[in-house]
Order: C-alpha cells, then structure tokens, then sequence
C-alpha cells in the first residue's frame, strides 16, 4: 500500500487528494453512486470532527479508509444488495409486458468516470481502477457479506497487505485470510469474477460508437442491430425485464422502445465503460426530456451489452446533464 501523506503533512486541508480513491472504494462497497458520495462525504465530516484525536500511528489515508470502511458497513446494516435485472432469472421475451417497477428492489448505479479514476495514474493504475468498477464486477461484489467485501476490494482491487486490513478492521491477519478465501470460492459459486480487463477505446471502438449513435438518433434499428453482438444483453433498470440476443433486441426496439425515436445522444463515461445520455423528443414538439444513461459493453467489436439507467432525477445531475432539451437540443438551465 502506498500512502500519500503522513501525518504531519496531512492537515484537513489536503484530503481532497483522497475523495476520487475513497468515492471509489465506497463505490464498490455500496454499489450506489449517489450512496458513496454520501458515504465519502459523512468520512470528511467525521475526520474533521477527530481530527485533534488522530495519533498518527498510520497514515492518514490509511486512517480515512478506516473510517470510510465503517460508514459503509454502517450503511450497508440490514440493507439489501444493489441488483441488476439479470439477478432475478432467466432472460425473458421481447413481447411480454412491463410491469410496473418493484418498490422493494434496490438498483445497482452507474457512476461518472471522473467520480471514481484518477486522472494522474500510470496505464498499469488506471487499467485496474477501469476495470474494478465496471458494472459487472461491482454487481458480483454485491453478492458477498459487507466485511468480505471490504476485505476483497482492500486485498485483491486496492493491494493492502493482509496485515494493513487487518488493522483498519480489528481483526487479525488469520482472521482476513479466511474473510478472502470465503470471499473468493462465493464469486466462483455464482460463476463471477475478479476484475476482468476492459478493452481500452481505440479507433475501432470510436468508429462503433459513432456509427451507434448516429443509428440511434436516426432510429434505425436495422442499422443499431448490426452493431450488436450475437448474445449481447439488453436490460433497464427500475424493470426487471432483461433481454438476450440480437432478435429479442430487435423487437424490444421496435416494440416497447418504438418511443426513443427522435432521441438526443450526448456521450458519456461511466464505470470505466463507454455511454451516452439519452433525451427522448416531447410529443408536443417542445424540446426534449431526459430518459437514460446508457451504459455500453464492447466485445468483439460489438455491443455485448446495453444498460439503460431511467432514474434521471439521480443520475442526469451527476452527470452534469441538463433533464431538459429546448427543440434545437440545447440545454434548458432552471
């Protein structure tokens, strides 16, 4: 573990060198973008408040974790596990109804790139951050118990040493190891993974999301279909309802999605992955309202999987992006 400051050079001044790194950790603690800057800025409150009590027999980054790891575990008391819709079953049809959302369930979040990645990393760095909040590893975090997940996201994602963990948690070395290992054989029981390279966006990925985004604004699903992957996943969250294969999406676009006709795309980045902000065209011609953040997957060169995201209210201030559109697609400020 590298720390940044010590101690004595580590007034409460200098810890917004830390907020990206802890709002990343609390990330992948909580699933919840709006949840970890909660959760990032209670630890600022509560390290200023002790401040006067830190001893200095760690770092102060260290000792931040220490509380940003309690702020989660304290949030995380009782709750459920954020979910994606693929928890819930099987893929299911195009033409079946969308029920009304469920109030009970709690949905995994996408999160702003520049909320979570360094900009200052070296490529080996920022190749791990990307890859340790895409959407699925977050997801598969969320199946193990909140102390497990810290101890993998600190051991395996952030590279402390088991006695560094086991010191911000109270335990004991034995005890970390044994937290890991459970941790592990879980995510290899529900066939989930450590974190998994993302492919980085080069010329080829560029030209596919443009070719996307000019089809979608076009809405020209034949075109938009040819772009997918032959098993690539459609799902939009608060529904349950997820789609597999290039078929089913094809009748969902032309089904239930026939309303994104007319959509404005602005890009966006999210959970280290490609995406778009959505605005779909008011029926009285008056401009546009915001709809979705889409989240894309690249596999093969195509889009192995569309996530769209329909808590605007949350996600659209995030992601500094106005909820309206006048009818020339400029943004409506108030």
């Amino acid at each position: 573990m590298t720390d940044l400051a010590t101690a004595d050079a580590a007034p409460p001044t200098t810890w917004e060198q830390h907020r990206v790194e802890l709002t990343a950790y609390c990330y992948r603690m909580l699933g919840s973008s709006a949840d970890a800057e909660d959760a990032v800025q209670d630890t600022m409150v509560r390290a200023w408040r002790s401040f006067d009590r830190f001893e200095g027999r760690s770092s102060v980054r260290s000792w931040l974790y220490k509380i940003a790891t309690n702020v989660c575990l304290t949030m995380l008391d009782g709750r459920k596990r954020r979910a994606r819709p693929m928890d819930f079953g099987p893929a299911g049809s195009a033409e079946a109804p969308l029920n009304d959302p469920s109030p009970e369930i709690s949905w995994l979040e996408p999160i702003p790139d520049a909320r979570v990645l360094p900009t200052t990393a070296d490529p080996a760095e920022l190749a791990v951050s990307r890859e340790s909040v895409r959407l699925a590893f977050v997801a598969a975090l969320q199946h193990l118990p909140a102390r497990q997940r810290a101890v993998l996201i600190l051991r395996e994602v952030l590279q402390w040493k088991a006695s560094e963990v086991a010191e911000l948690l109270g335990s004991t070395v034995a005890s970390v190891n044994s937290a890991l290992q459970r941790a592990r054989a879980t995510l290899s029981e529900n066939n989930l993974d450590s974190p998994a390279p993302v492919a980085e966006l080069d010329d080829d990925h560029r030209e596919l999301l443009s070719r996307y985004a000019q089809a979608f604004e076009r809405y020209d699903v034949g075109a938009l279909v040819t772009l997918l992957h032959e098993d690539a996943i459609l799902n939009m969250p608060p529904y349950e309802l997820w789609l597999q294969g290039v078929e089913q999406i094809q009748k969902f676009w032309t089904g239930h999605g026939a309303g994104c006709a007319g959509s404005r795309l602005v890009p966006l980045a999210a959970n280290g992955l490609p995406g778009f902000g959505q605005w779909r065209r008011n029926p009285d011609g008056s401009g546009y309202h915001a709809w979705a953040v889409q989240v894309l997957e690249i596999s093969g060169g195509r889009i192995s999987a569309y996530s769209s995201f329909l808590d605007v209210e949350t996600l659209f201030p995030m992601f500094g992006l106005a909820l309206r559109l006048d009818p020339s697609g400029e943004p409506i400020v108030g």
